[in-house]
């Protein structure tokens, strides 16, 4: 693959399955994340399980949060997730919110704002996850939201009821 490089960036990486042995897909989600030469792994939140979102007929999920710095640029290790979580076997499949045997998500990147028909961050649900914020902000709570310009902690404290995702909002 090849790779553009920037200086290194401090981000966030959400993991998550719920197919077959969940836990052991997200650890090798982290291995992928530790071998790589363009990615440091800092530290990672415990494994939790967590209720389905979105289409919540299908098996619970096991969830982390890492803490990485990469030299890849922000659509370089979008494309580096895609093809670890291809490597563990996931499928990519019309239904959003899915079954999954591994999902790597890109949650922030940096203090960076990116639009782009192929990758949004801050990760466009992260402010509807309570379950996610609250692995970030066991990482480090002191973030600052890069979009709203305010606490995480903020933003966590915030009802799901309260936000809205298309304006970002709350």
């Amino acid at each position: 693959m090849t790779s553009a490089t920037v200086g290194w960036v401090r981000s966030f990486i959400g993991l998550g399955s719920n197919l077959r042995d969940r836990r052991q897909n997200v650890r090798a989600g982290l291995c992928f994340l530790k071998d790589s030469d363009h990615i440091r792994l800092i530290r990672h939140t415990d494994l939790i399980e967590t209720e389905p979102w979105g289409v919540t007929d299908q098996p619970w999920f096991i969830n982390a949060v890492a803490e990485i710095h990469t030299a890849l640029d922000a659509l370089a290790l979008l494309a580096f997730l895609k093809t670890c979580e291809r490597k563990l076997g996931r499928t990519f499949q019309r239904q959003k919110w899915g079954p999954r045997i591994i999902d790597l998500d890109i949650l922030l990147y940096g203090d960076s704002v990116i639009e782009t028909p192929d990758l949004t961050i801050p990760h466009p649900e992260l402010i509807r996850r309570p379950f996610v914020l609250d692995q970030v902000l066991a990482l480090d709570d002191t973030l600052l939201h890069p979009k709203l310009g305010i606490p995480m902690r903020e933003v966590r404290s915030k009802s799901a009821s309260q936000v809205r995702n298309d304006t970002f909002q709350i």
